[in-house]
């Protein structure tokens, strides 16, 4: 045995509950991946997405089917090849960056040939209430530079306007999470336009893309729900104008890079979300964000306790966790 395999399950409760347009949240459910080799330690962090039919359990049965591999010194791409994109891959893969950072002395940015980012300008996320709930979270933001608001199909147009009036400054991304229908999203158009959204997230379900192809859109329309790997791109891109990469989506570090050149080359603009998760899911996510448009990384910023040496947050600018928590130096 080469490595080490150690596998946790971390559940975090969440300071406030987290609602989308497809429900409630309270706790975060994470996968934490340790992989020990000559007294080293990488760790990477999965947060399973229930969209995807994938819970702590199931990402720990993946990993369990690959033990034998794992320890006897799988690489990253052995790994892409024997396990698809998803949460349990995430842990896995950064785990694996993080051990060959740490054993080169070096940091993951480096091995990655990757801008380290001291500190990133974040959305801060206003959830799904009434359309005074929603301005009266939004007010608490006012001052911040970037804010997402999360929509679905009841009356978007008053939480919409709610927001704005509550927060007249700040750049808007609005997420639909897939809740909308093609005449809802063909009559919010103009509401987007006339409160300066800047991105639209997902409007669709991920199966309606088609729907998309021809419309003309003053606000640039991002594929979340609907954008895994960088396979995906060329079907999406003249659908959408952008992806959201996501490490549990994607499956870890080393395919969100992947699919970062990809949708650079076909034009698109880029943002760089998360799940509800810990500074340890942030670290690596942290290295795609650096060369993004837009990041939406507020995660463990729901959680009711975080790493000690994880993000900060100061003026809208979220400062990177410490690489004793991932990546090295």
């Amino acid at each position: 045995m080469l490595r080490n395999l150690r596998l946790l399950i971390d559940r975090r409760p969440l300071a406030t509950p987290f609602r989308i347009a497809r429900g409630v949240r309270h706790v975060a459910d994470l996968l934490v991946v340790e992989l020990e080799e000559q007294g080293i330690v990488g760790r990477g962090e999965g947060a399973p997405i229930a969209r995807y039919g994938e819970s702590v359990e199931s990402c720990v049965a993946q990993l369990e089917a690959l033990r034998g591999p794992i320890e006897a010194g799988m690489t990253r791409a052995a790994l892409g090849k024997a396990l698809g994109p998803g949460a349990a891959r995430n842990a896995l893969d950064c785990a694996l960056w993080d051990l060959e950072a740490r054993r080169a002395g070096t940091s993951a940015a480096a091995l990655a040939a990757a801008p380290a980012a001291g500190a990133i300008v974040t959305a801060r996320t206003v959830g799904i209430d009434t359309p005074a709930a929603m301005a009266h979270a939004a007010a608490a933001l006012a001052g911040e530079p970037l804010v997402k608001v999360k929509v679905d199909a009841n009356d978007p147009a008053a939480q919409l306007r709610a927001v704005r009036q509550a927060a007249p400054d700040p750049t808007l991304i609005v997420d639909a999470n897939e809740a909308w229908s093609p005449d809802l999203l063909t009559a919010m158009l103009p509401v987007l336009a006339e409160l300066r959204v800047m991105l639209l997230e997902q409007p669709l379900p991920a199966g309606a893309d088609d729907a998309l192809a021809g419309l003309h859109s003053a606000t640039p329309i991002c594929a979340d729900e609907s954008c895994h790997v960088a396979a995906d791109v060329e079907r999406l891109a003249g659908r959408y104008q952008a992806v959201n990469i996501k490490l549990d989506k994607t499956g870890g570090l080393t395919e969100a890079l992947a699919l970062l050149t990809a949708a650079r080359a076909a034009g698109m603009q880029v943002m760089t979300g998360c799940m509800i998760c810990s500074s340890l899911s942030i670290a690596p996510a942290f290295l795609v964000a650096a060369q993004a448009d837009f990041a939406d990384l507020d995660g463990p910023l729901w959680l009711a306790d975080d790493h000690a040496d994880g993000v900060r947050l100061a003026g809208g600018r979220l400062a990177a966790p410490s690489g004793d928590l991932w990546g090295g130096r």
